[in-house]
């Protein structure tokens, strides 16, 4: 796809010099972009010139002078401006793989690009990636990558992934420990596959890496009941053998499901370390509860207020907590109503996925003024849900009020609402 412009942000050099959302960047000094790895390469220079397509059809040449780091405040539509790489694995755990028709067109793209790894901190396999990646990789000196490595095991990776170019992985990752690449490594860990011997042989092989792997996430297949494969859920007993095994190496986190399924409690926040991977859900937990304890509440509110969090199966007893100490506040009532997940299955435990239909059946009949969800229910910077239906959508059918917490690691927006709404201290 082009580099074309969607928005243009205000008092820049792009508004300055009337680039508008719809044009489209040709070239910069001659060059063409593959991608915004080129683009903010391109940039860092004091003299550039710009050829831009308007969105009339007219080719315009633009000449100017900038700061050396000057970022000229363009936004684009998409981070590449030519073919994504697509993913050409047929993973027996894959989550694409086993979702029904009917959802968003987006929830069924599968990538596996190298350059959204980098920009955007997507996972890759590395079973596409060529020597002329590799090359440029190294050039441009680009890190870190997120890795889905899943197991070393050359044999076994070519079985979970179903690609015959699966099994080069530690090979790959050798080449990025020679050239000094770093990465975050996931391992989706799957019962009776890459678990146990195969878990310990696989951290063993990444711990030969030394500090070129930052990070290791190791989180639990997630199965949906759409799915066909043989595959087995995380078990409490596997939870712990899983969480035993990790704890003998260096920079090897396990997500928080593995300590509610195995019962414990979740670590402090030096187990995180700088907390890489939170998306996969390592963390996230810890994090919000680290931050609601340095929040501000206030003791009373000037009218009753009755809260209930909307919150998944698998943040519940963080959300109980917190729960029970906001109920010490004068006025104010809160509860935790987690949401069962009747459209995936029971053991879809995560927010993220979360449906309309699943959000309304739990919350239509509490007695409550507000309903606290996290932005993650929604398509970003959107109301959609997974099934496509919005947010207005739901408040229609049940009546309440909503509020969605954009930053879900923090507990800042709930509780600046709430001091809103304090009792006066004069």
């Amino acid at each position: 796809m082009p580099a074309i412009v969607s928005e243009v942000l205000d008092n820049s050099i792009a508004q300055e010099l009337e680039i508008q959302s719809g044009d489209e960047i040709l070239s910069i000094d001659d060059m063409k972009m593959q991608d915004m790895i080129d683009y903010n390469f391109m940039c860092k220079s004091d003299l550039l010139t710009i050829e831009i397509k308007k969105t009339s059809g007219e080719i315009e040449v633009i000449e100017l002078e900038k700061d050396y780091d000057e970022d000229l405040g363009i936004v684009f539509e998409s981070a590449v401006f030519d073919r994504v790489k697509p993913c050409l694995n047929h993973c027996i755990f894959c989550f694409v793989d086993q979702q029904p028709k009917g959802l968003r067109e987006t929830l069924y793209i599968k990538d596996d690009d190298y350059r959204l790894s980098y920009l955007q901190g997507t996972y890759i396999t590395l079973t596409n990636l060529k020597d002329e990646d590799k090359e440029r990789i190294k050039r441009m000196r680009l890190g870190p990558f997120y890795v889905s490595v899943h197991t070393t095991n050359p044999d076994l990776r070519v079985k979970m992934l179903r690609n015959p170019n699966a099994g080069k992985a530690l090979e790959n990752l050798k080449w990025f420990r020679k050239n000094k690449i770093p990465f975050h490594a996931q391992i989706v860990l799957c019962p009776g596959y890459n678990d146990g011997a195969e878990l310990e042989r696989t951290l063993s092989d990444l711990a030969e890496l030394k500090n070129t792997v930052l990070s290791v996430a190791i989180v639990p297949v997630g199965i949906t009941q759409f799915r066909e494969e043989g595959l087995k859920q995380v078990d409490k007993k596997c939870a712990i053998e899983t969480l035993d095994i990790a704890s003998k190496y260096k920079r090897v986190c396990c997500s928080d499901e593995f300590f509610i399924l195995a019962e414990r409690e979740i670590p402090p926040a030096k187990y995180y370390g700088n907390f890489c991977q939170l998306d996969d859900g390592v963390g996230a937990l810890r994090m919000l509860e680290d931050d609601f304890k340095s929040r501000e509440l206030p003791k009373a509110l000037k009218r009753p207020l009755k809260m209930s969090f909307a919150a998944s199966y698998a943040a519940k007893n963080t959300f109980e907590k917190i729960a029970k100490k906001l109920n010490k506040i004068k006025n104010l009532t809160v509860t935790v109503n987690p949401v069962k997940s009747l459209y995936w299955g029971q053991d879809i435990t995560v927010a993220g996925l979360i449906t309309t239909d699943d959000l309304i059946r739990t919350v239509k009949d509490l007695d409550c003024d507000i309903v606290v969800i996290p932005s993650v229910m929604l398509r970003p910077y959107s109301e959609d849900f997974l099934d496509g239906k919005t947010l207005t959508y739901v408040k229609k059918q049940t009546g309440k009020e909503f509020q969605v917490v954009k930053d879900i690691y923090s507990f800042k927006e709930t509780a600046e609402y709430l001091l809103g709404l304090k009792l006066s201290e004069k």
